[in-house]
């Protein structure tokens, strides 16, 4: 059992025992821009449920975890990582977007770089490494790179998208149009030469895997299943006949854009043709509907997989793999998707999600679920199905463990 933390000076939280604790098979450093908890995003919920699966390795891994959280969040992050992962926590948020943007082109770094570019962080990592006879480091997201390089131990990235080819695709156009353009080139350059510096990188699909390799060739980049439980409760019913539920990550441009693309030209044809469905929005509201209900994001992720709901992603841009539509499927709730949503999750359109375009197309996969209960049941068992198959966790620890037993046996640069 993980101690409890305890308050650091400068308001950081670091559990006992973690600079001189009990030795574990592998000792791992974990380095993320952001915790894992609360779980309001995908990338949050990723890294919650790795060290979940991680902290079941009895004995086999020790976890430390850096990462910066808002002063005011500090007490309730450590508390939830709790028998978890040893959490050394920094009173520290990223750099604001205009900030950024200016030291990014002052030095000619990516601004999504220099917006988690935080020393406070990297001298976490230092003094983490100095007392904690690690084996090797955790990089969540290229972002951590900088940071977790501060630690002269090997380094396995994983990148939970491909950066880059969200900017190039379109991330940011709406007033940011000359930002997207050159952070595109600026972060590929990036990106391959934190890859070059990683003693292992990994991709969570074949997609990302293949773009990643063309970004550095001679890097080592392999594909590791995201982990997650084939099964968990669904949330309390909304209101709705069916309810609709639509995530908007607060600060995530590509999920806003695509939630106001899908009020403005799919909603309404859905409301028109089945007047007693209600669209529930969980994050930031996006603008006014008929029919919509607008949620903050909740403490408890399950409030927004409702029981008898259906999950409709309708992001024009994404990278990676959508861990929202993984709880779908094992909170039970049935899927309609774009295309972009869908990537990556090697999913069969039609059997485990429906797959459709904006406008018309999506408005008809959901009027066609709304109005049949039996294939939305149908459809959920096929996606939990799925989830089983490729998601299993003992086989994601079991391929996890051993990448960072690889990595740890490389020289150290």
């Amino acid at each position: 059992m993980v101690s409890k933390p305890t308050a650091l000076a400068g308001g950081s939280y670091l559990a006992p025992g973690s600079e001189a604790g009990r030795r574990a098979s592998l000792r791992l450093l974990w380095v993320s821009t952001k915790a894992p908890w609360p779980p309001r995003d995908g990338g949050r919920l990723l890294q919650l449920e790795t060290l979940r699966l991680l902290a079941e390795s009895a004995g086999e891994v020790e976890v430390e975890l850096v990462a910066p959280v808002p002063r005011g969040e500090l007490a309730a992050t450590a508390h939830a990582l709790e028998g978890l992962c040893l959490p050394r926590l920094v009173a520290a948020q990223p750099r604001p977007l205009p900030l950024a943007a200016l030291l990014s082109a002052a030095r000619r770094v990516p601004v999504t770089a220099v917006r988690h570019e935080l020393p406070a962080v990297g001298r976490a990592v230092a003094r983490a490494a100095a007392g904690g006879a690690f084996d090797v480091v955790h990089a969540e997201q290229a972002q951590s790179m900088p940071q977790a390089l501060a630690a002269g131990l090997p380094v396995v990235l994983r990148a939970q998208n491909v950066e880059s080819e969200l900017w190039r695709a379109g991330l940011g156009a709406r007033g940011w149009a000359w930002l997207a353009r050159r952070e595109g080139s600026v972060l590929a350059r990036w990106e391959g030469a934190m890859m070059r510096r990683a003693t292992r990188t990994v991709a969570l699909s074949e997609h990302d895997a293949t773009a990643l390799r063309a970004l550095a060739p001679e890097a080592g980049v392999e594909v590791q299943p995201v982990p997650f439980p084939a099964e968990l409760p669904p949330g309390p019913p909304l209101p709705g006949e069916p309810a609709i539920t639509l995530l908007v990550g607060a600060g995530w441009r590509p999920n806003r854009e695509g939630a106001e693309a899908f009020l403005a030209s799919t909603w309404p044809r859905v409301f028109a043709a089945v007047p007693a469905a209600r669209l529930h929005i969980f994050g930031e509201a996006t603008g006014p509907g008929k029919g919509v209900t607008w949620h903050e994001a909740p403490d408890d992720p399950a409030a927004a997989f409702a029981e008898g709901a259906i999950l409709v992603v309708p992001l024009a841009v994404a990278s990676g793999v959508r861990v929202k539509i993984l709880e779908a499927w094992a909170r039970g709730l049935p899927v309609v998707a774009t295309h972009a949503a869908a990537a990556g999750l090697g999913a069969n359109a039609g059997e485990q999600l429906f797959v459709a375009a904006q406008g018309e197309p999506l408005a008809g996969a959901l009027i066609e679920l709304c109005r049949d209960s039996a294939l939305r049941e149908r459809m959920a068992r096929a996606g939990r199905d799925l989830l089983r198959r490729r998601h299993h966790p003992q086989e994601a620890r079991r391929r996890l463990l051993a990448c960072y037993a690889d990595a740890a046996a490389s020289p150290r640069s």
